[in-house]
């Protein structure tokens, strides 16, 4: 048996690349602080629009980055523990670990947007909870990070893994779309189009503009300026 199979879509690929890089400069101007905290913020607003996009992905994406498939592969660990795993895609233990990771960035990200440091910053909906329910956001958001960084820990674990123990290049096929075919009834990925990928655009651009409206809306109206005495 040879060859290989297509995998990984283009859109996919680049929404994984993205989200890599802006969920780790969030952590990084989180941590950091200070006058970095308006960039955590948009930075925060990014991932909102690239988790949207993902979510709408799952559904028009192609063959393999389907949550239909995802959520198959999570019953399958009995079968992948015994060796008896034969699908392409997330394995079991990789889809576990796709949803944990979308599951706890979209918990940071909610968290996020009703969120304050008390200092200087504020989420952008933060008006729409009571301070006490903004304060107990914050200090899950805060909490929070801790497991994100672990699963991400877990996560470049299994890559390094597996690339340096069972030989199987995950990184590169997430940068080239294509994976070695490892069984007959392996196919390639399917669907996905163009189109799709640009509604989903759209949609996630637009979700990100309605929270950004909905900001603007709820800021408190200048007051007015004292009027003048001409003496």
């Amino acid at each position: 048996m040879s060859g290989h199979i297509k995998l990984w879509d283009a859109p996919l690929r680049l929404f994984h690349w993205a989200f890599a890089a802006s969920v780790s400069a969030a952590i990084v101007t989180g941590w950091i602080g200070g006058n970095l905290m308006p960039w955590h913020g948009r930075l925060g607003l990014l991932v909102l629009g690239l988790l949207v996009f993902r979510l709408l992905w799952g559904f028009v994406g192609s063959t393999y980055a389907r949550w239909s498939r995802i959520f198959a592969a999570t019953l399958g660990v009995r079968d992948y523990l015994q060796g008896n795993w034969r699908e392409a895609g997330h394995n079991p233990l990789g889809a576990l670990s796709v949803l944990a990771m979308l599951a706890l960035v979209g918990f940071q990200v909610v968290g996020g947007l009703m969120a304050t440091d008390d200092i200087a910053f504020q989420g952008p909906l933060y008006a729409l909870v009571s301070s006490e329910t903004g304060d107990w956001l914050s200090g899950l958001h805060r909490q929070a990070k801790w497991l994100l960084l672990g699963v991400i820990g877990l996560h470049l674990a299994a890559i390094a893994w597996y690339g340096l123990i069972k030989r199987k290049p995950l990184v590169r096929a997430m940068i080239g779309g294509r994976a070695r075919r490892e069984h007959p009834a392996q196919q390639d990925a399917r669907g996905g189009s163009l189109l799709a990928a640009a509604l989903a655009v759209i949609v996630a651009v637009g979700s990100v503009w309605a929270v950004q409206a909905v900001a603007e809306r709820m800021k408190p109206a200048p007051a007015a300026a004292a009027p003048s005495l001409d003496w």
